[in-house]
């Protein structure tokens, strides 16, 4: 590799523009899926390590998305299809002649397969995170999906199923079903299933026998043993995010067929607009027109690969700025934690430090012991150099000439950068670096740190991390513990239990526990940093009393660092240490704690915390996230605490909430969301979420709102309903916590520009109310929401504003001129708090509304919208739209559709010949005996 030192940074950057230029391929490097020429590339299906090699399961994966790259291309009007895709196959599968991974990893994955079954049970699904046309994080497929050819009955064909979760996932639409509102009240007052189109026919029939339809429907909610199915031959061509397993489907609703009246989740998220007006304002449609002609696209291609042997190299920056704030120190404690502890066994590892050249300290080594270990460990840099230069691509080109040796590339192989150096000249290795196949992890030490270093992992696919200059802080120790072979493999991979770091005043403690529950405790590590020349004492308990102290633990006096390793499997519950500062002088002393599975067939809970996008620009907010689970299933009511670090200036704690409210869409999906906008300064922020869940018995709500293919139990075929297997249940059952858990994650780091300096005015409106509910009873309607604050989602709103409209298209394209409700006597409760505001539309009801055309409109239904204010008059967004249904007559019971009354029809004239049959019975029995007994007396008084 030939890295192009000397070149000027404007010269490099035209350079790289017209290579790329030529070579368009190279985008596509680290870049996810890219569109271009209406065709999607890069698309990434990744298969989990624990998932048994099946020779079917890939000719299957290749067999769906060529499926569904015609029939998407024809539901988008012959503008979109899958060109190019990616299958990673886990190494725990026998080789094949694959190619080997470049930058592709089980965690940067579109699409996964793994046989961990989520709260959806089997169900294909997708994880969306964010609202109404946003991206979702990966779509969820089971082996058994892929393989089992009984279920396309009741999911259609999978192809199909794909194009359903693509939209998902791509464009952010939502399903149009919905299990928990089967049926609702249309405008006209009747009772109809919830579906899109509402031109897709059906009736209601009870799984244990005829009945009345009347009978299926209490309080608007499905008696016990009725359903809905639908007719198989259908007319109606969508939608596709209800029922893409109809044969008649092959379209998205659109504003003509949209069924607005429906209560499902696209309606909510999405203001009741159909799922193709947002999926005709996406990036995809605005950079694409449809093709001309008649051809179809070519079917899609697939490249296989697989990872080879795991090869890792620390690229370590020893100019003079490492020698303030005590980085260099935190860098050896943290490299040797990530040596002795944290890098998987076999993994060939390299170590490569550089100021303004580069200079290798450690070829390849396989770790394979512990001897390995500490040997990789003798060649970091024990002092930093006198020159202040840095030039990261000099120590880039010696990792990459060190991780080449082992097979003659680079493919695969993992780079861990750490600086605190301001270079200029990035920009000229970043061919280099896109073209090598490597990943690239940063991690920025200090406000000196180069500006566009982060361009580096943003390209390869890496993490990026910030470590501030605070003696207390524990982010290095955290951003090398968060960075993990991206295999997928949860087994295998360490699990932060405990981060903590406290500025001790001389002769007190540090005291505090942490709970080591039952689904870890194999490989579980103890690690004490502190600042002076010895160690503090340390006192450590475990669950049953047994005392270990600082002669148990390993000291390295030169690192400053203690580390203790529990041998088998720990004992679950709560361990309590203590750290007694002995020193003379304020000191900060620290403790991390990681642990690996201890079942191989029960995954651990584990947290993954992100935030959406890596910089913002004041005053836009930042959305901090994070993703609790147990294999797949959502952990709910966990407590959930975020800490930010800025560059200066203290740390900021958020609690993070699951409540689908603010900056998290949907309630109880596990995955706990809040805006950030304390902003302090310009620069850097460092992210860690730490997550705390109480010894309790938790359920999970079933089934779990989130954005799934849903299976059909059956189908009307010429008058006869054919159910399909039943699905199997995979509701979770309830378990006994007896100890709860505890996690942290580093979250990585963003970037914030145009903080003014000084004091500035209040720019931060309350958020956007996103659950805004009606009911009608009786003769009032009854809205509930969740209260916003008066700075996003914190503080409490100064008033609402809420308006009505019997038209849709009013209230949705002129909100400030519809209908206001008084609000007057409604106080805004803090953020977060449930809002209920009831009121009479009568005044509304008896005059006549303008519409746009000018003409009026009679309907039974109103619309009502929200917002809040602050102090300041500053407005949120417009709240989701909600309906009600109006005046419907105390005398008189819902309408039934025309499919109910021919079915009420049929069961009528069914029960009336029945009694005609029975009459004929009766009466010819009755004849019969009459005859008998004529006989038997005329055979009586003739013997007589």
């Amino acid at each position: 590799m030939t890295l192009r030192d000397n070149a000027s940074p404007v010269c490099s950057l035209k350079f790289v523009t017209l290579l790329v230029a030529l070579s368009p391929a190279l985008l596509f490097l680290g870049a996810g899926v890219q569109l271009q020429n209406n065709g999607y590339d890069g698309l990434l299906i990744a298969i989990n390590p624990q998932t048994s090699e099946d020779q079917n399961l890939i000719p299957n994966i290749k067999e769906m998305i060529t499926e569904a790259s015609f029939y998407l291309f024809n539901a988008t009007k012959r503008r979109l299809f899958f060109r190019s895709i990616k299958i990673l196959i886990p190494a725990t599968w026998n080789a094949n002649n694959y190619s080997k991974v470049k930058q592709e990893s089980y965690e940067k994955a579109n699409v996964i397969v793994t046989n961990w079954y989520g709260a959806h049970g089997g169900d294909p699904y997708t994880l969306q995170y964010r609202g109404c046309g946003k991206e979702g994080k990966y779509i969820h497929f089971t082996p058994d999906f892929l393989l089992n050819d009984d279920l396309i009955a009741g999911y259609g064909s999978r192809g199909r199923v794909f194009v359903h979760e693509w939209a998902h996932l791509r464009w952010g639409v939502f399903d149009e079903y919905n299990n928990e509102k089967p049926v609702y009240i249309n405008g006209q007052n009747q009772i109809k299933a919830t579906r899109c189109s509402s031109e897709i026919t059906g009736m209601f029939v009870c799984e244990k026998g005829l009945c009345p339809q009347e009978n299926c429907i209490i309080s608007k909610l499905f008696q016990e043993g009725c359903t809905f199915l639908y007719n198989s031959t259908q007319n109606a061509t969508a939608s596709i995010m209800f029922m893409q397993s109809l044969s008649s489907v092959v379209e998205f609703c659109n504003a003509s067929t949209h069924n607005q009246e429906a209560p499902n989740l696209q309606n909510q998220m999405c203001s009741l607009r159909s799922t193709w007006d947002v999926i005709s304002e996406s990036a995809d449609f605005n950079n694409s027109v449809a093709m001309n002609g008649t051809e179809l696209p070519p079917p899609p291609t697939f490249s296989l690969v697989q990872a080879g042997e795991k090869v890792v190299c620390l690229v370590l920056d020893v100019s003079s700025k490492m020698a303030e704030a005590g980085r260099l120190l935190r860098l050896q404690q943290a490299a040797e934690f990530y040596l002795m502890q944290i890098v998987e066994i076999h993994t060939f590892v390299g170590i490569v430090s550089f100021n303004s050249k580069g200079e290798i300290r450690a070829q390849l080594h396989q770790v394979n012991n512990d001897d390995d270990r500490k040997l990789l460990v003798s060649y970091l840099p024990a002092t930093v150099s006198a020159e202040a230069e840095t030039s990261i691509c000099s120590g880039l080109k010696k990792g990459f000439e060190v991780v080449e040796k082992l097979n003659g590339k680079a493919y695969g192989s993992v780079m861990i950068l750490v600086t605190s150096g301001d270079d200029g000249h990035i920009s000229n290795c970043l061919l280099t670096v896109l073209s090598s196949g490597s990943t690239i992890h940063t991690i920025a030490l200090g406000s000196s740190a180069a500006q566009n270093l982060e361009e580096l992992s943003h390209l390869t696919g890496g993490l990026k991390f910030f470590v501030p200059d605070k003696s207390n802080s524990n982010s290095m120790i955290d951003a090398f513990s968060r960075i993990s072979s991206g295999t997928g493999d949860i087994f295998r991979q360490h699990i932060q239990l405990e981060s903590m770091g406290e500025n001790v005043k001389p002769h007190h403690q540090l005291k505090s526990t942490v709970t080591v529950d039952n689904s870890v405790g194999n490989d579980t590590a103890f690690l004490v940093t502190w600042q002076t020349s010895g160690p503090p004492e340390i006192v450590l308990f475990d669950p049953n009393g047994r005392k270990y102290n600082t002669n148990n633990f390993i000291i390295n006096k030169a690192l400053r660092m203690a580390r203790l390793w529990i041998p088998g499997t720990a004992k679950p519950g709560l361990w309590t240490y203590t750290l007694n500062n002995t020193h003379h002088s304020l000191q900060a002393l620290k403790v991390t704690v990681i642990s690996c599975a201890s079942r191989s067939d029960v995954p651990p809970a584990t947290v993954e915390a992100f935030v959406q996008g890596g910089s913002t620009r004041f005053p836009h907010p930042m959305m901090i996230f994070a993703n609790v689970r147990k294999g797949f299933y959502p952990i709910l009511n966990a407590t959930v605490t975020a800490t930010i670090e800025p560059e200066t200036g203290d740390p900021v704690t958020l609690k993070l909430f699951d409540d689908g409210a603010g900056a998290d869409i949907i309630k109880n999906d596990g995955i706990y969301s809040r805006y950030f906008f304390s902003f302090a300064v310009n620069g850097r922020y460092s992210l860690k979420v730490h997550v705390n869940h109480s010894p309790s018995i938790s359920a999970l709500a079933h089934p779990i709102p989130g954005s799934h293919a849903m299976y059909i139990p059956g189908y009307i075929a010429n008058g006869n309903i054919q159910m399909n297997a039943p699905r199997k249940s995979m509701g979770r059952k309830e378990e006994e916590q007896k100890w709860g858990f505890s996690r942290i994650s580093s979250g990585g780091s963003f970037s914030v520009l145009g903080v003014p300096a000084g004091p500035h005015p209040d720019v931060f409106p309350p958020s956007k109310i996103i659950d805004l509910e009606a009911v009608k009873v009786e003769e009032e309607v009854t809205l509930s929401w969740t209260a916003p604050g008066e700075d996003f989602d914190q503080g409490r709103a100064n008033s609402y504003e809420i308006r009505i409209s019997k038209s849709l298209q009013n209230i949705q394209n002129d909100f400030n001129n519809a209908i206001l409700v008084n609000t007057s006597k409604l106080n805004p409760q803090q953020a977060g708090a449930k809002e209920t505001f009831t009121f009479s539309p009568k005044l509304f009801i008896n005059g006549h509304e303008h519409q746009p055309d000018g003409m009026t409109q009679e309907s039974h239904r109103i619309y009502v919208a929200i917002r809040a204010m602050d102090k300041n008059s500053l407005k949120s967004a417009v709240s989701n739209i909600a309906q009600a249904s109006l005046l419907i007559p105390h005398n008189s019971a819902p309408v039934f559709a025309r499919d109910y009354v021919i079915l009420k029809g049929v069961l009528t004239a069914m029960g009336l010949m029945g009694i005609i049959c029975l009459i004929i019975v009766v009466t010819h029995c009755i004849l019969n005996r009459k005859k008998r007994r004529q006989k038997n007396r005329m055979e009586r008084n003739y013997y007589e």
